[in-house]
């Protein structure tokens, strides 16, 4: 979990935050059903803190001045399921599927993973699922575990060529070795630990925290600004061990059609906006399309998991779905050079708005497929 930045392309916020109107402050579930939660800085206020099994719907609106993310979290502290990147005076309704427990609703200011919370109750059984979705959320696992079965297999060349001094060849391997990572980006941040050590980038850090850098980003700023690796060995060796800590994990991990498929899709998209269309990802290697390709792969494999039931459900979203995810692709194409893509800072002004606008245009729709999903 990484704080959000300022998005700095017009267009681009609407994609990590749902413009909706005001919750209502009578304590109780608004019009549409949703339970209102008030969020700031102190506060974190839920209109209902006794909740049925299955489908809630939550509308949770900033009243503070920093971009807010509402967790939902277990006894244990672990994320059941996240909305991150919402704005100052915006709303965005967030769909959740909850077993029957007691959990805890934390409202973070500045997206810190700490701030005010709220305990629930969950009470009942949910209704019996759909064996479609029993079936893609099987077939979701496998993909997620296949992915950073990948994402080992390239990271181990990588790593050799750092060990090795080889900086030229081991900036060629440095962005296919995170492919596979970007695609599950929404599961692996689960796992924050494991995250924190290998993804987590200079501009996050605190001053007190840089001691404690390791990870993809060390080595590419080692490789791409600083020109030489010499030293920094352990760090590609360090990097192996937190991702195969993260694959002997991977067996217990039970993952919700609704949590982690249709919820994770749209966080996918938000790691987009937040990070690769602003170039932010790969300050120095500039290999974001790289990575924005992954994002965007991995919440297409989600919806098309999905999509027998949203078909079945919402023909329409289904379709503009399919025709945004294209657009999506058409203009990634658009910047393909040998294997890759572009660098991204030749990318200029004029089609990183276009890049935008197209996360944007999928964005809206994408938005909607936890609802859905959850009927």
């Amino acid at each position: 979990m990484r704080p959000a930045s300022v998005l700095a392309l017009s267009g681009v916020a609407a994609v990590s935050m749902s413009l909706l109107s005001a919750c209502g402050g009578d304590g109780k579930a608004d019009a549409a059903g949703a339970v209102p939660v008030t969020a700031s800085k102190d506060k974190c206020e839920v209109g209902k803190t006794e909740l049925p099994a299955g489908k809630n719907s939550f509308k949770v609106s900033n009243k503070g001045s920093e971009v807010n993310e509402f967790e939902v979290l277990r006894p244990d502290g672990s994320i059941l399921a996240e909305r991150e990147n919402i704005g100052p005076g915006t709303s965005v309704n967030f769909v959740v599927n909850l077993p029957e427990g007691k959990y805890k609703l934390l409202c973070s200011a500045g997206q810190t993973g700490k701030g005010p919370s709220q305990e629930v109750t969950v009470t009942g059984r949910s209704g019996g699922a759909d064996p479609r979705l029993t079936r893609a959320a099987t077939d979701y696992k496998a993909y997620v575990i296949a992915q950073l079965d990948d994402t080992i297999a390239q990271t181990k060349p990588f790593v050799a060529a750092v060990k090795a001094g080889d900086v030229e060849k081991a900036k060629k391997l440095y962005a296919p070795s995170r492919v596979g990572w970007e695609s599950i980006e929404s599961v692996a941040e689960k796992f924050s630990d494991i995250d924190g050590k290998v993804d987590t980038r200079e501009a996050d850090l605190k001053p007190d925290e840089k001691n404690d850098w390791s990870g993809w980003h060390l080595l590419e700023k080692a490789l791409f600004k600083d020109g030489s690796v010499k030293g920094k060995e352990k760090y590609g060796d360090q990097l192996l061990a937190d991702l195969e800590t993260l694959k002997g994990r991977l067996p217990g991990l039970t993952l919700d059609p609704v949590n982690d498929m249709a919820a994770g899709a749209k966080g996918l998209l938000d790691e987009v906006a937040t990070g690769k269309v602003t170039g932010e990802e790969e300050t120095f290697s500039h290999t974001d399309l790289v990575d924005f390709k992954a994002n965007v792969d991995g919440a297409k494999k989600a919806y098309d998991l999905l999509k027998p039931v949203v078909q079945e459900k919402d023909a329409q979203l289904a379709k503009d779905l399919d025709e945004n995810f294209a657009a999506v692709y058409a203009l990634l194409k658009k910047h393909e050079e040998g294997d890759g893509y572009v660098s991204y800072d030749k990318v200029g002004k004029d089609d990183r708005k276009k890049l935008a606008d197209a996360v944007n245009a999928l964005g809206e729709p994408l938005s909607k497929l936890a609802e859905v999903v959850a009927k």
